[in-house]
Order: structure tokens, then sequence, then C-alpha cells
């Protein structure tokens, strides 16, 4: 019986009722507390975990090689020629490679010389891994010996014993997931392999090597060109404006700052910046300084080249960044992070050290590279003009009040109540599909507003542009949070917006229409969870009296083995507007009994790169994606 419970059903809360949890059982009980959920996420935290001691050691000097594996069973090896984990005795009596899988926060990173720089700073990475396994065993190559240890369920198996001889070093770590524990126990290839190669840009120098021993792939990861190859790859899906990335290089006391940029042809900015290998995807202090100094010497170069005048408004940070790709890698002594996710940093002084090394470094450039620093100012200003267009078009699709019904579309049909956390807007293709959706709703809390056709593809457009499209304009009013920079969460409508398309291309079409268009410009209803993908079935399938609806070609061919295909009608819808309001209701809008998709940013540099392959301008990676994935096609329209 857990405390709660005992609480509950006894009505006490006494000394009896606290329970001290031993070792790494405070793991097993509350896993998410350490690493975020117990689903695939957390799943591949675990290979994060243990690749990161690893790059720890390439950081220090003394590792450049890491292997990772998937076993057939979906176990995992992580193998490194590095120092080795320390396998001499610890003040505790335990052996010290045993003292760091069993006990938290204790590790080589608080002190005393071990890691100058490192990402692990709360040493509970690889003792979580363990507790969270059904099995760990380490090897470790040390001093002409190799030990092994096991663990089982973070427990000790087998003691500490060598095994063999080497004139290697270097740590090996098997360990499988606890199915226990863990929703779901299969790794993804892809998921791994973006992460890895992340790392492998990061740490310029460094092999890694991803096998699956399931499909016999194994990929190298090996950059020598570190960041700027990061960015190289960033921009391979756009056109460039000049032909290599900037790269910039400078060290203060223990601080070093890597940055490599260059301009693409493209609307929008993407920036990814990490420090000791993390991905601070809240940005932070070295993230305000590069922004600061760039900024300041994009309109210093834009005034010297006479392209801005005297009586001209400074150019903004927003427009000296549009079409910009950059990686900001920081390696420093003492991160402070805010957070235990470690996404924003909080060290006041990285500002000004970032600011000083870019604008003096920049400087240097724009100095020696006149032509490239030209297009560079000159795109900045077209972005502003732009944007001084766009705010005009803005100030249209602005209500006066979020809760003035008169100055919401026309064509929306909105919903009783006004309380956002209990509303859902469906965004529904066509007008006859609408009609449908407007009947069959629950209009207490479903709005529905009818698209008339494909919006305008964002990923080809500029905001002020993209902001005289009546759809789009629609769709900002009727949401209530304003676009792009004037965003605000908090001003929503609704809690859910909820994307419903015709199950076929042109369905899938408009889809990723406007989900390019929220990346780009609505990214924080994507981040928060509020856009949601409609599952409307497939088809109808009817024997006798009888009748299915089915969402799936897997779920019609199971059907079919099933029952057999004797005086069955299938009816394969191609539209919504083929379902009346009835049938609409209680297969895609009931909450009681419809499927939704919500829409996750699992890894922005893999949705970016998939939004500007899919919408880009770029032909070239659109038709290399569809002739790699085209065996992979269902319903097709033909």
């Amino acid at each position: 019986m857990s405390i709660d419970q005992d609480i509950t059903v006894n009505g006490n809360y006494g000394a009896e009722q606290i329970q001290v949890l031993e070792g790494l059982e405070a793991v097993r009980k509350r896993p998410g507390m350490y690493i975020g959920s117990t689903s695939a996420r957390g799943l591949h935290h675990l290979v994060y975990e243990v690749v990161d001691n690893s790059i720890d050691e390439a950081l220090a000097g003394h590792c450049n090689k890491v292997d990772v594996t998937i076993c057939n069973d979906n176990s995992i090896i992580v193998s490194d020629n590095g120092r080795g984990i320390p396998v001499g005795m610890h003040e505790t009596g335990k052996p010290a490679v045993e003292v760091v899988l069993t006990i938290l926060h204790a590790g080589g990173k608080f002190g005393g010389g071990g890691y100058k720089v490192s990402g692990g700073l709360h040493g509970v990475g690889i003792s979580v891994v363990n507790a969270l396994s059904s099995y760990l065993e380490v090897e470790v190559k040390q001093d002409g010996k190799i030990h092994n240890i096991r663990f089982e369920r973070g427990y000790t198996a087998r003691e500490l014993q060598v095994i063999g001889e080497t004139q290697e070093t270097g740590t090996k770590v098997t360990f499988k997931p606890d199915a226990e524990i863990f929703e779901e126990t299969v790794y993804n290839f892809d998921t791994l392999k973006q992460r890895l190669r992340e790392l492998a840009f990061l740490n310029k120098g460094i092999t890694i090597t991803l096998k699956d021993e399931r499909t016999n792939i194994e990929k190298v990861f090996f950059y020598e060109g570190g960041i700027c190859s990061f960015v190289e790859h960033l921009n391979k899906t756009k056109t460039v404006l000049h032909a290599e990335p900037i790269y910039i290089f400078g060290s203060k006391d223990t601080s070093i700052v890597e940055i490599a940029l260059q301009y693409n042809e493209s609307y929008v900015e993407n920036i990814f910046s990490f420090v000791n290998n993390i991905n601070t995807q809240e940005g932070g202090t070295h993230l305000s300084g590069f922004k600061i100094a760039l900024t300041r010497t994009v309109n210093d170069y834009a005034r010297k080249l006479n392209i801005l005048k005297d009586n001209d408004e400074n150019l903004s940070g927003e427009d000296v960044r549009e079409g910009l790709t950059t990686v900001i890698s920081l390696k420093i002594e003492e991160p402070q992070f805010e957070g235990q996710t470690k996404t924003k940093l909080g060290n006041s002084e990285v500002r000004g050290i970032v600011d000083s090394i870019v604008s003096d470094r920049l400087s240097e450039f724009f100095e020696e590279n006149p032509a490239v620093t030209r297009k560079i100012v000159e795109k900045s200003v077209m972005s502003a003009r732009a944007r001084d267009a766009a705010r005009k078009a803005r100030e249209l699709t602005r209500r006066k009040n979020a809760l003035e019904i008169s100055s919401l579309p026309g064509k929306l049909a909105d919903c009783s109540i006004k309380d956002p956390m209990q509303t859902e807007i469906y965004l529904v293709e066509g007008d006859s599909a609408g009609g449908s959706a407007k009947q069959g709703r629950d209009r207490r809390f479903q709005a529905i507003l009818p698209l008339r056709g494909k919006i305008l593809n964002v990923e080809k457009a500029r905001l002020d542009k993209i902001l005289n499209n009546e759809e789009i304009r629609v769709m900002i009013t009727a949401f209530g949070n304003g676009i792009a920079e004037d965003f605000d969460l908090e001003k929503s409508r609704y809690g859910k917006i909820i994307i419903m398309t015709d199950a076929d291309v042109d369905g899938a079409h408009i889809r990723t229409l406007l989900l390019t268009f929220f990346y780009r410009y609505m990214k924080p209803l994507i981040e928060s969870g509020r856009i949601y993908i409609a599952q409307p079935p497939l088809y109808q399938v009817k024997k006798g009296r009888e009748s299915w609806y089915i969402y799936s070609d897997d779920e019609l061919n199971k059907l079919l083995t099933r029952i057999g295909r004797d005086n069955i009608n299938v009816q394969r819808y191609k539209g919504l507007g083929e379902m009346n309001p009835d049938q609409l209701w209680d297969t895609t809008m009931n909450p009681e009994g419809r499927t939704i998709l919500q829409v996750e940013l699992g890894d922005a540099m893999a949705a970016d790169e998939m939004f500007s392959i899919l919408m880009g301008d770029k032909v070239e990676p659109r038709r290399k994606f569809i002739e790699d994935n085209a065996h992979d096609v269902k319903n097709l329209d033909i």
C-alpha cells in the first residue's frame, strides 16, 4: 500500500507513514523525476546518459571513439576508448565503479579535477540507468586488466572481478531497459541517430558509430569541420546567401565560445545553442549575448556602407536574424542551468563574454569580406521594410476584445463556453465538410472554422505576404493569439486546435501547409501541446445489420481475415463531406469515442529539416525524399 493510500484509508499521518527510499529505490519509484517520462522519450534518454559519460571523457581529452549498438533484444551497448571508470577501492569500502553505479550524486563531476567541463552535473546519470534496467554490466579496461561487474535492477548481482588482460583502456556498458518500468522498450534507430550525429558535430574529431543489429544498418559520424559542418547540414535544404559559414572562436578565463553562422534565402531564423553539449532549448545568457552583438554589428556596418541613412531607424534583432542559421556551442566549467531539465543557461557573466567575442570576430569578418557583408545587410534591410508592411497588415487581424463576437470572422461557428481550457476549434477543409461539422458538433465547447482551399505556403513567403492571405488572417483572428513576435499564448481562445481534413492526398497537403504555418509562426501552440490532428475513419464495413468504422488498412485486413469477405460491403471514405453530421460526430468529433493525434515537437532540428524539404524552394532534396520514401506510400490516389 502506498503512502497516499495509507493516509486515505487510516486518516493518519505520523512517523510511521514516512518512507525512506534507500539507494536507487527512489528512482524506480518515481522514474519521471529523473528521466522525464517512462515513454519512448525516457527510454532513449537512458542511452544519452551513458553516451554523455563517454563524451565527457572526450571533452577531457581522453577519448576519440564511441560505439553504440542496438542489440536484437533491444539491449544497448555503449563502449569508448577513454580512461575507464575507476575500479580502485573507494572510501566507502566498495570499488569506485560500484559506487558510481549504485549511489545517486556520486561521480567525478563535483570537483577534485576529474572533469573540468561536463554536461552531467547532478551525478545521477549512469546510476539512474542502472536503477531502471533489468540488468546492467560494466566492463572496464584499465591498468592492463579487463574488469567486469553486473547489476540487476540497481543491485549488485556480481562483484567486480578481473576477467582478462589488455593493453587498451575504456569502458563498455551493456544494459537492458526494465519492461516493468517502461511503457515501450523498442529503440528507434532514427531517434538515436539524430542525437549522436549532433554530438559528433559538436565535438569535432570524435568518431561516433551507431549500429543496429536488428537491421544490420550502421552509421558512422565524424565531422572534422565541427559546428561549421553542422550549419552546412542544417542549411542543406536551403539556398544559402554565402558559400562558407562564418566561424567565430574565442575564449576568456575558462570559457570557450564557438559559433558558426550562415544566412540563407528563407525568411525564418534557426538558432541552436549548446552548453557542454547540452541543447539549451530555452536559450539563456549565451544566446542573449550573441543576439545583442549580432544586431549591433550589422547595424554598424549598415551605416558604414551607407545602406542605412542618418534618419533611418536601426534594424531590429528580428530583421538581422531573418534567414539566419546559427549553432552556438559553449564549453564552461561551472554552468548554472535553470531547472533539472537544463534547458536555459543562467550564468550572468557569459552574456558579456559572448557579446565581446562575437562583436570582435564578426567585425573582423565584415571588414575582410565586404561582398558578403553587403548581402547580409541588404537582406536585413529588406526584412525591415517587409516587417513594417507586416505590422500594418497585422493591425487588420487584431480584435478589439477577445470576447467581442462582432470582431470574429463570419465563417466561424463559435462555441458558447468562453473558458479556453474547455474549448476546441476544428479547422475543416471546405464548405461541405464544414457544414456537416457545424451540424454534428457540440455547440457548447466546439467551434468550427471552414477553410476554403489551400492556405499559402509560408515557407516561401515573408510575413507581410502571409498576412495578406485571407485564410491565414481568419485563423489569426479566430485564435486570438497574434502571430510571430506578437504571439501570446495566454490570449488563446481555444485549448485545442484540431486539424480535420480528408483522408486523401489533398487533405495531407492541407495538413502539411497548416503545420508549416503553426511551426514557423505560432510554434508555442505546438510546444504547449495544443495542436491536434483528427482521425476520421477510412472505411465503413457493413454485414447484414451490423456495421463498423475502420480507421486503418491494418484494422480492415484484420477484420476481413477474422469474418471473411462474404456478404461484406466496404465503403471507402474519400472525404469528410461523405459522412452525415451524426456519423461525423460519432466517429471523429465525440470526445468519448474519437481518436485525435497530438502534435509534438520532439526534435526541432529534424522538424526544421522536414519542413524545408517538403515546403521549401529547393527541388532536389524534395525529389530525393520522395524517391527514398516512395515504397512506404499507402492510400495513393490515382
